[in-house]
């Protein structure tokens, strides 16, 4: 059985949440529908005319890609133009378009980490901070003979993690009371009695950005037909969530030697450095995209080189004067998405036993040619 496009996005939200994109940022679905099955999805950098013929060829319902089809205001569709033939295309052959881009940039096991597990970066963290999770705690009261299983399904799916701790819960036995009315179909008792049985009120914390994802595990696992529980909003907050990442590399290397190792994790045959060859550089910050205004960021952290895309000129200027290293193997480094995203949507359908399949786009979308 094929999953429904629904099923596929809420796979793809739990790596990267709409709530960790940029304020402003153009992102979800900009084509078609989700109320369809997928029989095919494809992860692209781009949407181009050449993915989007990709995409037929491979009998693909569904386009996930990470730079917007749409990204300003349209003041018109005409399909005598490219925009508008690429549109009319999609439309035509029922290709659905859905976009992750700073979301999936600043996401746990998003581009950024791609990008830095690529080259050995250790012991990572944010350059920029976008998102930080609040946290919520849930109470639910439970059978005592199913606290456990209750507890369990909550941990399985994101709950109960403080700090570098896990399976963190606080439990009180206790006498629950409910008299089941007319039209119930009780767990426990019958209608029109009241009944007392032994109950955990079990007690957790919950990230509110799988707060969902929480609640639904415990309503599912939960035995009884009305499920009693509580959120509470808490004036806490757990994880930093941003853009771009620093950290060690594996061993201190010099800027050239570094350069050919970014030139082969990357896959580019080419790219621009500003600073001396021989420096040796032992901590480096990478950040995937247009990476010119968080050359100040980098230096913040600590670190000796930049590795990101589209450097001006009087950027490049300052890093010197200013004593840090630069990288620029181009924007197009972010294609490195396409095969992490579509190993990742691959493993969690299968997991489910959905038959959907997962492509990575093989079309190489990099506009700029080295001569």
């Amino acid at each position: 059985m094929y999953a429904k496009g629904q099923t596929v996005i809420g796979l793809m939200e739990e790596l990267a949440p709409k709530s960790y994109a940029v304020e402003g940022d153009r992102i979800g679905l900009q084509i078609g529908t989700l109320q369809k099955d997928i029989r095919k999805v494809l992860v692209a950098l781009d949407v181009t005319e050449e993915v989007a013929d990709e995409a037929i060829r491979e009998g693909a319902d569904l386009i996930i890609a990470h730079h917007a089809i749409i990204y300003r205001p349209l003041p018109h569709i005409q399909t005598d133009t490219p925009a508008g033939r690429l549109y009319e295309k999609l439309i035509k052959h029922d290709i659905a378009v859905y976009i992750a881009h700073t979301n999936l940039d600043v996401a746990d096991g998003g581009i950024n980490d791609m990008m830095a597990e690529a080259i050995g970066m250790t012991v990572t963290e944010p350059l920029d901070e976008v998102h930080t999770d609040k946290l919520k705690k849930l109470v639910v009261f439970v059978p005592a003979d199913h606290a456990e299983k209750v507890r369990q399904a909550m941990f399985d799916a994101g709950a109960g993690g403080i700090g570098k701790y896990s399976h963190c819960s606080f439990n009180i036995e206790g006498t629950g009371t409910f008299k089941p009315g007319e039209g119930t179909d009780p767990f426990i008792g019958k209608t029109g009695k009241l009944e007392e049985v032994k109950e955990v009120r079990v007690e957790t914390i919950v990230p509110q950005s799988v707060e969902r994802k929480v609640v639904q595990a415990m309503l599912k696992t939960h035995p009884y037909e009305e499920v009693a529980y509580d959120l509470y909003a808490l004036d806490l907050k757990t994880r930093t969530f941003g853009l771009g990442r620093a950290g060690k590399l594996p061993k201190p290397v010099t800027l050239a030697e570094l350069c050919e190792q970014v030139k082969q994790a990357f896959d580019v045959p080419m790219l621009r450095v500003v600073g001396d060859p021989d420096r040796v550089i032992r901590k480096a910050a990478v950040l995937g995209g247009s990476g010119s205004r968080y050359v100040k960021h980098a230096m913040f952290a600590g670190a000796d080189v930049l590795i990101t895309g589209d450097i001006d000129y009087h950027t490049a200027h300052d890093a010197l004067a200013a004593g840090i290293a630069l990288i620029d193997p181009g924007h197009n480094v972010e294609k490195i998405m396409k095969q992490g995203v579509a190993e990742y949507l691959q493993r969690k359908l299968a997991e489910r036993k959905w038959a959907t399949a997962v492509v990575a786009s093989r079309i190489h979308t990099e506009p700029f040619r080295f001569v």
